[in-house]
Formats: structure tokens, sequence, C-alpha cells
């Protein structure tokens, strides 16, 4: 059975533009981080050669023993595809460019099939699919850059995590410029990035300083973490400190547009309750949840901007976040069973859609006008624990499995450094705010969703 790996995103560019890279097949290494080099033996066309060397350890080995690419589809402007002939097995990168309105939609698709799929789905096929909103943007650059009406400068705080990149691409994609705030320079981050302590105003603050400014603010340490004082006050401080710096820094600076990041955990265990922004927040809630995400979103409260949105953000569905990644590996290995009594609320929202909902934030998501103030990103269907494992087992095809009990869950935990609560408590969070503003959701339901990420 064949693997594949799926990405698709919005360019602001015509596909003519970003064919015109596409077939340059020499010029792949500058936007697909994986290939080292690669040299056209032939003019594109169908049944071209191509030699390319992959970023591998044993990249000697292919370097001897692999045959050259081939070019398997060219329809000029539309698609282009290249296949790679493993041992009993082949894997196939393919580009699409559908013309839509501003712009293009690429999709990239990278199959390994064959006996031997599984084996060069992780050494090859992975590792080609990993960070490709990254590469598409890296392709939209080449091509470009591409152009929009009143590009915002946007600064990204936590803009090197999952859903930093995510974003950060997104917008490069679409016309706009991004830069970086990150405690230390990463060489596969394509997009300025300026170095701070994420506690104190710096010299970094005079990024705030370009015209047409905006800020996301994504900050943090991640949660999956032992609930210990010591752990909820690093968690805290981590997303304190970095929002009062963002908040002093900007002050004076005529900042446009602020998306500050927030949680539906601010709710704790919501048990039956049906949360929206309207919803008030418990007394006092858990430690690890409202206890963080309180102070988190008072420390952006002051936020001197035209426009803040506060974003309670519920599980983000994709298949680059630790939360999903855990999922699915449970799943996999034929644990994938109900937790405690699976009775537990699990709201989520699908990665595009989380994306949109920034984008209404930032004033760039067409036909959405959202008010200032609390935002709750979840689709509109929350679903229990039981049937959200019912529903990643029929996807990824494994039989039933038994529950978790929650001791044994509890046990689990200690030994993976985690806090059984994130699996155990739950909310039942929908959003009253996006759809009166606008906001349609492409991915409502839960199989929709796991459909586009699981294939």
């Amino acid at each position: 059975m064949a693997t594949v790996h799926r990405t698709e995103g919005f360019i602001a560019l015509p596909a003519q533009a970003l064919w015109d890279v596409l077939v340059d097949l020499e010029r792949l290494p500058r936007w697909q981080p994986f290939v080292v080099s690669a040299v056209l033996r032939d003019p594109v066309a169908l049944g071209a050669r191509l030699d390319w060397m992959p970023d591998l350890r044993a990249s000697w080995i292919h370097r001897r023993f692999a045959p050259s690419a081939t070019v398997t589809e060219l329809v000029p402007g539309r698609s282009l595809a290249i296949s790679q002939h493993e041992p009993a097995g082949t894997t196939t990168l393919r580009w699409t460019l559908t013309p839509q309105d501003g712009g293009t939609v690429v999709e990239q698709t990278v199959t390994a099939d064959g006996a031997s799929g599984p084996f060069f789905d992780r050494l090859v096929a992975r590792r080609f699919a990993a960070d490709a909103d990254t590469s598409l943007a890296r392709l939209a650059m080449l091509a470009g850059p591409p152009r929009t009406e009143d590009p915002l400068n946007v600064v990204i705080a936590g803009g090197t995590g999952a859903l930093g990149r995510r974003i950060a691409a997104d917008l490069v994609r679409r016309g706009h410029a991004v830069t970086i705030l990150t405690r230390s320079i990463r060489a596969d981050v394509p997009y300025p990035q300026v170095t701070w302590d994420g506690r104190t105003v710096g010299a970094w603050a005079a990024v705030l300083d370009a015209p047409n400014t905006a800020v996301i603010n994504l900050a943090g340490k991640l949660v999956d973490c032992r609930p210990t004082a010591t752990n909820i006050a690093a968690l805290t401080a981590s997303r304190v400190d970095a929002t009062r710096a963002l908040v002093e820094a900007a002050r004076g600076r005529g900042v446009r547009r602020w998306v500050q990041a927030s949680t539906t955990a601010i709710w704790s265990d919501a048990g039956e309750r049906w949360c929206t922004e309207e919803t008030p927040l418990p007394e006092p809630g858990l430690p690890q949840m409202t206890g963080v995400a309180r102070p988190w979103e008072e420390a952006a409260a002051d936020a001197e901007t035209e426009h803040l949105t506060v974003l309670r953000t519920s599980i983000v569905l994709d298949i680059d976040s630790p939360a999903m990644a855990k999922m699915v590996g449970v799943t996999k290995a034929f644990l994938g069973g109900s937790l405690g009594d699976g009775r537990q609320w699990f709201s989520w929202i699908h990665r595009d859609d989380w994306l949109g909902t920034v984008r209404a934030g930032l004033g760039i998501e067409p036909g959405v006008d959202l008010p200032d103030g609390v935002v709750v990103a979840a689709a509109p269907h929350p679903i229990r624990n039981a049937d959200l494992m019912a529903a990643l087992r029929r996807h990824l095809r494994r039989p039933p499995a038994p529950p978790t009990p929650a001791p044994m869950l509890a046990l689990g935990a200690i030994g993976m450094r985690s806090d059984p609560a994130l699996g155990l408590t739950g909310r039942h969070a929908t959003s009253t705010v996006l759809p009166a503003a606008g906001f349609t959701f492409r991915y409502p339901d839960l199989d929709g969703a796991l459909s586009d990420l699981l294939g």
C-alpha cells in the first residue's frame, strides 16, 4: 500500500511564474532542503533523467547505486512528477498548479510505493514532506516575490514552532513580510530572524517600527510536561514574560493588529459545560491550565494596538504537531483505545482553519470581520474521546483497542514525563464569534479533517 504525504498552499503568483521554477529542476535544491544537488541529464520532457543527491548520512549509497530519477508526468503549466525507482519500490514527487483568484494553489504530494515503500517512506519520502509549507514558501520567493495589496509586516514571536512555521509560510506565500523573534538563529528558517531573550525589551524592538506592522505572539514552552510547581512556573513565565516584553516594546509604535495566543484549556476540565467566548473562567481552575492561561491573557490586555484578537486555540490537528503525532503513534501501535471512561470532550481545529482564523485576526481573510477580544479557535463539532479514538483507528485501519484506565494512564505519564490531565480532561468549546463574523470552516467535521490529514 502506498504512503502519501500531501501539502497544499496558496501562493499569490500566477501559475506560469511558479511553473518556470518547477521545471528548472536543477534549482530544486534552492527550495527543497532535502535535495543537496540536482543535475538534469536531458531536456525537460517525459522520461528526462535527473541525478539528485539527498541529504542523507549514507548518501554515498545513493550516489553509487541509485538510478537516475525520471520525469513521469509533464503537463505544461499544470503538473510535474519525478519518480525515483528504489529496490522493490518507487518514490514519487508530484506538483500540481491550480489557478485561483489572485494566485495559484500548489499541491505537493510525496508517495512511497511498492514492497519497500514503508522503508523508503521513513528514509526519503517523509524527509521530502517535512516542513513542506516552508518549502513552498521558498518556491514562492524564488518565483516572485508574491504580491498583495496593503501588505503587512508581521512580527512572529514563537515562529519556529510547528504552528509558527505554518503561519509564517502561509503569510509569505500571500505576499506579506515576516520577521521571526527567536532566542537563536536557525538555518532552516528562510525569513528574517531577530534574536531576543523573551523577557526584556532590547534592540529587537526596532522590528516593530516598520509601517503596517502586526504581531502574532505564540511564544511559550510546550505544555506536555509533569504538572509540578516548578514546571507550571516555567510554563507561565515563558508566556507571561514574553507577552509583557512585547507589550512594552510596542508602546508608541503604532502596531496595527495583534493576535495573541491562548488556549481553550483556560476552562480546565469543563465537564459537560459548553464553552464559548462568553463562558466565565473557573475559579480557581487547574493550576497547569487556568493558572497558566489566565495570566497569559492578562499580560496582553494592555497591548497598544488598533485591534487585539485573543485566540483561545483548541487542539490543532496537524501531522507535524506533537499532540497529533502522539495520538497517531499510539493508534498505529494498536493502543488506540479511549482514555479513562472516554467521555471527556475533545475540541479541535484543522490546521488550515487555524491559519484562516489567524488571518482573520490580522484582518486579511476575505469576507471575515472579527471584533476585538476573545475568539475560540475550535471547529463547530467537538467529539468525545472515545469517538475520537474510534475515528483514528478507522482512518489508520486499526482494530478496536481496549481503553486505557485512568490509573494506568497516570502511571504511564510519570514515565513519559507528561501530564495525565492532558488526556483525561476535556472541554466542549466552540465559537459564536467566528460564524457571526463570516468565517466558514473548511473542515467542520472530524472525519473530513482526518481524511485530509491521514489520507
